[in-house]
């Protein structure tokens, strides 16, 4: 699927895609900001997770978010991973400048009082506690990510390194951090329905024209060392059955070896015809279940093999078998029907993905961010172009054995 769009950019530096659908009733409303987890200090992780909660607790004009959405029959939501930061509402497409006065009020200022503060803050501490410290296993990325990056902010999760970090956070930290990232220099926003590019110029002029446009965001941010020696960490908690985590660094989002990365995932361990789950849950029995992914992260990222191991066997026997498989792959890469249907996976996820306007609208504003919106539509083709030899060539210079990152998570 080829997917058009116009663009243009307002004074204040917002850069504003227009995606024409005239099938369908609803329209979509999309705002990425250039901000995540890695823009962070690392004595004030959490803050880009933060925000996320912040935006829904008024603006400097509109006291409840959502109400008002709800009445113009619309729905929303957002999320934060080490990288952006982004928001959107599906409406009827009649109610479509209630979006665009909503979002307009919560870029131009928050309603930043200590009360709202602590009503998020307590939110976010409780999210962290459910998820990341009472949850079993919810703490091992926070173990993985320390043992793999030893330099880099993405060392520490989204929801941050330490609860402390979110239960000191102060009300003009907050501020500072608003007025550095969450403006319309550092944000796209995407409008995809029955809309014409005139219609949406007249509505961004009017509700994000006059907000200041802020500084670029300029990241110096240290460099992940190569890494040359295996690390391995093990960790002990009340959990029902031991558990492995490995990690390798990859290539970033925009760098070459990206999509080769993501195709070994296919094949290796992503889903139940995959060749670990068939060697290493189906025949050997070592795994209840395991799986192969990575961070999608815009810097160097990781790719990971995750599984539970069977009750009866051990976390190092697993962890070999896990060696073995990518020693095979090393060794002899992947076959010609591995890669065709890694690829087939992959073009029919991206197909189905665009169905939906609010992904498309969602994608467009990331491929803008990253650079260039068009790169939408060449997507596919940067995975079509890997074949069998370029993946050995990936495989070979990132899942080198010590480039390799451990964590033995068992029972106590």
């Amino acid at each position: 699927m080829h997917i058009s769009f116009e663009k243009f950019t307002l004074e204040n530096g917002l850069r504003v895609l227009v995606h024409q659908d005239i099938t369908t009733p609803m329209v979509a409303v999309n705002v990425i900001y250039d901000v995540g987890a890695r823009d962070e200090v690392v004595t004030q992780t959490g803050f880009a997770h933060l925000f996320e909660h912040l935006m829904f607790g008024g603006s400097e004009n509109i006291p409840s978010y959502d109400e008002p959405l709800q009445m113009a029959g619309g729905e929303n939501n957002a999320y934060t991973t080490n990288d952006i930061t982004n928001y959107y509402i599906q409406l009827p497409l009649q109610n479509l400048e209630t979006a665009f006065w909503l979002e307009s009020d919560r870029m131009k200022s928050l309603d930043f009082s200590e009360k709202s503060l602590e009503v998020q803050r307590k939110v976010v501490c409780e999210e962290f506690k459910e998820h990341y410290i009472n949850k079993p296993y919810g703490d091992a990325w926070k173990h993985l990510r320390e043992l793999a990056y030893q330099k880099h902010p993405y060392q520490w999760m989204t929801i941050g390194k330490e609860l402390s970090h979110i239960e000191d956070a102060q009300l003009d930290d907050v501020k500072n951090f608003f007025f550095k990232h969450y403006r319309p220099v550092n944000a796209v926003l995407c409008v995809a329905g029955n809309v014409t590019t005139a219609q949406v110029k007249i509505l961004a002029e009017k509700w994000f024209g006059d907000i200041p446009s802020g500084e670029k965001t300029e990241r110096f941010l240290p460099l992940e060392p190569l890494q040359t020696e295996v690390r391995t960490k093990t960790v002990t908690a009340n959990v029902p059955l031991d558990a492995v985590y490995k990690a390798w660094h990859i290539p970033g989002r925009m760098e070459e070896g990206y999509h080769a990365a993501d195709l070994i995932t296919e094949i290796m361990g992503n889903g139940f015809a995959s060749r670990m789950f068939q060697r290493l849950v189906k025949e050997e029995q070592l795994f209840s279940n395991i799986s192969c992914y990575h961070t999608g992260s815009l810097d160097p990222g990781l790719l990971v093999v995750e599984g539970k191991v069977v009750e009866g066997k051990t976390a190092e026997a697993a962890n070999d078998a896990i060696e073995s498989e990518m020693k095979l792959l090393l060794e002899n890469g992947v076959t010609d029907l591995e890669l065709e249907k890694a690829k087939n996976k992959i073009e029919s996820m991206i197909e189905f993905e665009d169905i939906s306007i609010l992904n498309r609208a969602n994608n467009l504003a990331f491929y803008e961010l990253l650079g260039d919106a068009h790169q939408i539509n060449f997507e596919l083709d940067r995975y079509q172009q890997v074949t069998t030899a370029s993946l050995l060539k990936t495989a070979r210079k990132y899942l080198r054995y010590d480039n390799c990152n451990t964590l033995f998570y068992k029972k106590a």
